[in-house]
């Protein structure tokens, strides 16, 4: 799916601040705390710290785990006991500031590059492994686990991991909340929803890697690294072939302009107002995946008729023709590979509302709209969407149109309350 574009600073809401300031202070106060203790068992932090920074080299933004190797091993650190045996002393402050200097470290080539949000995931990465160590390191050097042995010991690390990737999810979310504008219980929801994928592989390969260093010291980091290493890896390759299958849409949905029959940019902004308004209705990232594809093809079916359509506004079409148009393009995008959810989506933009999938709802609201402000000059939004509510006893559906209503005020027009 598309990367969001941030909010003006002016707009964005405050929620990012108070972690922000508790990441830096965090971060502060453990460099200075292992600036003047010393650094325990230096080749055990470098080992974990080089990991950390490679994992997040080959990190790619955009994912909603960038970096899942960087990850493990920060939280492996963090709930790292004895090293071949031995028993460690780093606590706290020193596995804050390796894991946060080595993170550090390694996004550098994404910060030049001007990738993602990479603050926001420093914030995340130095919360979430400061979290496990605290809960972790003080407990283990007062000796709270020396009876603890086997599997109840594997179970306890999992369980504190299982819990930091809840509390991640968490942040995660009001971060993007705080970056988009976007509300927050569906952006937590869609982060829950991922932590039993990735989240799990982050999980299990922390707890195995702690486990392991524990037995047979450092040599354990690349074994146990290499699955996550892959995952990883395949995770770019998937992220790859996603961004080529929308960048193909894209340039098809761009065959209506390019021929004439709808105004420059439609698609585009009707995929992005669609997206907008199915966050605000609280719609899975996948759905929303569906969404922004249908909207961008939506007027695919406008090829195959002889005489374009005025600007092409298919809204003010009769309902015989606009189902006629909306068949042929669900033709046309079954022919492309962009999959049979996104067909049926094209295909029944012009139903009755209440017959109609979410996405379609959402599409033909979003749709009408644009059209309707096009050229309508600075009244137009208003003008725009009272027509939509006066036709939400049939045409449209009541739930979306105030939807597009709360995004268009999120974007500081100044629009009328419905009823």
């Amino acid at each position: 799916m598309t990367p969001p574009h941030p909010l003006p600073a002016a707009r964005r809401p405050l929620t990012a601040r108070p972690l922000h300031t508790a990441a830096a202070l965090l971060t502060g106060v453990s460099l200075v705390v292992t600036l003047r203790a010393g650094v325990e068992e230096g080749a055990v932090a470098l080992a974990f710290g080089g990991l950390v920074a490679v994992g997040e080299l080959m990190s790619r933004p955009g994912l909603r785990e960038a970096a899942p190797l960087g990850a493990a091993a920060g939280l492996s650190y963090a709930l790292l006991g004895e090293h071949a045996g031995h028993p460690g002393h780093h606590g706290v402050a020193q596995v804050v500031s390796v894991v946060a200097a080595a993170s550090l470290l390694g996004s550098v080539p994404h910060v030049a590059r001007g990738q993602g949000p990479v603050l926001d995931h420093l914030v995340r990465r130095v919360l979430a492994v400061g979290f496990a160590a605290v809960c972790f390191q003080p407990l283990y050097i007062r000796g709270a686990f020396d009876h603890w042995r086997g599997p109840v010991y594997a179970l306890v690390l999992l369980a504190l991991l299982i819990l930091t990737v809840l509390c991640d999810a968490v942040v995660a979310a009001a971060l993007a909340h705080s970056r988009t504008g976007w509300p927050f219980p569906p952006l937590l929801r869609d982060e829950l929803r991922a932590v039993p994928g990735i989240g799990s592989a982050v999980c299990a390969t922390g707890a195995v890697m702690a486990l392991a260093v524990a037995v047979v010291g450092l040599w354990a980091l690349p074994v146990f690294s290499v699955p996550l290493l892959l995952t990883q890896l395949s995770l770019h390759r998937y992220a790859a072939v996603r961004a080529t299958n929308r960048q193909t849409i894209a340039s098809l949905a761009r065959a209506t302009e390019i021929a004439g029959y709808t105004p420059a940019g439609h698609a585009r902004r009707v995929a992005a107002l669609s997206q907008a308004v199915g966050r605000d209705l609280g719609l899975p990232e996948a759905e929303l995946t569906v969404l922004e594809y249908a909207a961008l093809m939506h007027d695919i079916g406008q090829l195959s008729l002889v005489d374009p359509v005025p600007a092409g506004a298919t809204a003010g079409l009769p309902a015989a023709e606009q189902r006629r148009i909306a068949l042929l393009g669900g033709a046309v995008v079954r022919q492309t590979g962009a999959g049979a959810q996104v067909a049926a989506v094209v295909e029944r933009q012009a139903d009755p509302y209440p017959e109609q999938p979410v996405a379609a709802r959402i599409v033909r609201v979003v749709n009408a709209y644009d059209e309707k402000v096009q050229g309508a000059g600075p009244g137009g939004p208003l003008t725009a969407l009272e027509e939509l509510r006066l036709g939400t006893g049939g045409a449209y559906a009541p739930e979306v149109v105030e939807a597009l209503a709360r995004v268009l005020s999120r974007d500081c027009l100044t629009l009328p309350k419905g009823g």
